[in-house]
């Protein structure tokens, strides 16, 4: 079965479940002379199944997750904890609720890519079938599979139910 179709009938069982919000950097326009601090703007929705995140018409792999917050002056041991802290800002900034999480930095996945029997993004075509990468460091596994035991998880169901 295509990558294109395995992903359709996700797309059917995920109906009426909670999607995730995405957001992405808005450009920094000045205001009255000024600039504006950087934000993280609302761009769309999707369900997030492991390390993918199905879209309505599209299909992206995860990036990072932030959980909106406003600024605060805060101490912190380590740079990328500020890095962190200024997301998450910035994702409040943006117009995400406080302790929102918004999915940033996802790319998206060219499904026709991969029916052909190429790559993109954690998937691929292993002998002919579908794969997901499911872990930088992991090998991969049948999309099907991953598919069915991702959405289970999301339900509380038994893979394959």
């Amino acid at each position: 079965m295509r990558a294109s179709d395995l992903v359709a009938q996700a797309r059917e069982r995920l109906r009426g479940t909670p999607r995730v919000a995405l957001g992405d950097w808005a450009s920094a326009r000045r205001l009255l002379g000024f600039g504006r601090a950087p934000r993280i703007v609302p761009v769309g929705e999707a369900w997030a199944v492991g390390v993918l995140l199905v879209a309505d018409e599209q299909l992206f792999a995860e990036g990072e997750v932030v959980r909106a917050r406003e600024d605060a002056i805060r101490g912190y041991t380590a740079e990328s904890q500020r890095a962190r802290a200024d997301r998450a800002a910035a994702a409040f900034r943006g117009g995400f609720p406080e302790g929102a999480f918004v999915h940033i930095g996802w790319q998206e996945i060219d499904l026709d890519v991969v029916d052909a029997g190429g790559p993109s993004g954690p998937l691929s075509v292993v002998g002919g079938v579908p794969h997901v990468r499911w872990s930088a460091a992991g090998g991969t596994r049948p999309l099907a599979d991953y598919l069915d035991e991702q959405i289970a998880l999301r339900s509380g169901g038994a893979p394959g139910a």
